[in-house]
């Protein structure tokens, strides 16, 4: 097993720094979601509806603070910009300890949503001015293996608070989240410096939101991940309201999700190496998640309960294939397609979808999979695949638009003949 989790980590150096940063801000990632709920409604003392309300408010913020971010990443310098955006995060957890009010609660949430989206963008940048293209891929697989180990060690942080149920609990758990976040910093603090660029004159101060093919390849991936509600809400309240299967299956959801990513997702990552192959894993991705969706319908039909169970993880476990073959297409195509001087700007815009899909996904995905059942999970699994399969033109269209690196260059030109 020690063998297996040290080929979760990229060699030493740069990558590895990176990897030990994204690992701290995991561990505090995990705590606050398990933990975020009934921390905010018995500790600081909101209702529900406050909570939901200031966690949308501030994630809507987040969303449009991203490629701002990004842009000061690329103009002022990916490193020092990561650093400062993980002690702001770890200045708003913390301040989730002292604020009791709703004012107080939303100007924290919005500081935590923007730094953590400014974050993402940061370290993105940094990556990809730090490896060579050939590698981003595969570095970043590895860095997703290290994140989803780091969200297993904070849910069990968390779980242990949900254990005691007690304000000292949540609190020590909120603690140890905020540390996290200033061990990240003094981490990234140790990866070098990469070169900042300038705006030329008469150029957009914001190029990505001009760039219409990205723009698209952007919306199609905000799109592919509705996945991550499927996990984290839809597929437990399926499980709940219209199955036979025991309650401990909600957990092995996220169980078979975790450990897939952990130990999977850099062997799946290796059979993307440029923008053709990407294409390619995103369409496989599509798939996957149409065939997840189908077997999670058929567990409307009455099933015993071990059968239903069983069935369960199947399911999850096709998901969770489908995350990882998106994932590795993803990185490539983010990477690959976006300006060497401005994959700060690029990145934050890119990765704008995972607040797209925290905001629209629960009512839009509920909906549809508890309201009309089996078709619902269908028609949610035809979406995917048909998404999926508008990847590869719009690749094409996106490279016709301007000059990518020489690693994708030969195999788009075989698409294109194609």
């Amino acid at each position: 097993m020690s063998s297996r989790l040290g080929q979760m980590l990229p060699p030493a150096g740069a990558p590895r720094d990176l990897a030990m940063a994204q690992l701290a801000n995991s561990v505090g990632d995990g705590a606050f979601v398990v933990t975020s709920a009934l921390f905010f409604t018995r500790v600081v003392g909101l209702s529900t509806a406050e909570v939901g309300l200031g966690l949308t408010i501030a994630w809507l913020v987040g969303f449009l603070a991203g490629v701002p971010l990004g842009n000061l990443a690329d103009r002022r310098g990916a490193r020092g910009t990561a650093v400062l955006l993980a002690l702001t995060t770890a200045t708003a957890v913390a301040s989730f300890l002292v604020v009791r009010s709703f004012a107080g609660f939303l100007i924290a949430a919005v500081i935590y949503a923007c730094s953590q989206t400014g974050l993402t963008a940061a370290r993105q940048a940094l990556l990809a001015g730090l490896v060579a293209p050939a590698e981003r891929t595969r570095i970043r697989a590895f860095l997703q293996s290290t994140v989803n180990a780091g969200l297993a060690i904070g849910a069990l942080l968390g779980g242990v608070a949900l254990r005691f149920d007690s304000t000292a609990a949540y609190l020590t758990v909120f603690a140890v989240d905020a540390l996290s976040f200033l061990i990240a910093a003094g981490l990234l603090r140790r990866v070098p410096s990469i070169a900042t660029t300038l705006r030329v004159a008469g150029e957009p101060r914001l190029a990505v939101l001009h760039d219409r093919p990205y723009a698209v390849l952007a919306l199609i991936n905000a799109v592919m991940l509705l996945f991550m509600p499927l996990i984290s809400l839809v597929g437990p309240l399926w499980i709940v309201t219209r199955t036979n299967a025991p309650s401990w299956v909600v957990a092995s959801l996220m169980i078979v999700n975790t450990l897939g990513v952990t130990f999977f997702q850099v062997r799946i990552a290796k059979s993307v190496k440029d923008l053709r192959t990407a294409s390619r894993s995103v369409r496989y991705a599509g798939v996957a998640m149409l065939a997840a969706c189908a077997v999670f319908a058929t567990t409307a039909a009455g099933l015993s309960a071990p059968l239903t169970a069983v069935v369960l993880v199947i399911a999850a476990a096709l998901l969770t294939l489908g995350e990882m073959k998106l994932a590795s297409g993803a990185w490539e195509i983010s990477f690959g397609l976006a300006p060497a001087d401005k994959q700060g700007q690029y990145q934050g815009f890119f990765g704008t979808g995972p607040a797209i899909a925290r905001m629209l996904g629960p009512a839009l995905l509920t909906t549809v999979v508890l309201g009309w059942g089996p078709i619902g999970w269908l028609a949610v699994g035809a979406l995917f695949l048909g998404t999926s399969c508008a990847t590869g033109p719009a690749v094409r269209w996106a490279a016709r638009t301007r000059a990518v690196n020489e690693d994708a260059t030969p195999s788009l030109a075989e698409e294109n003949a194609a």
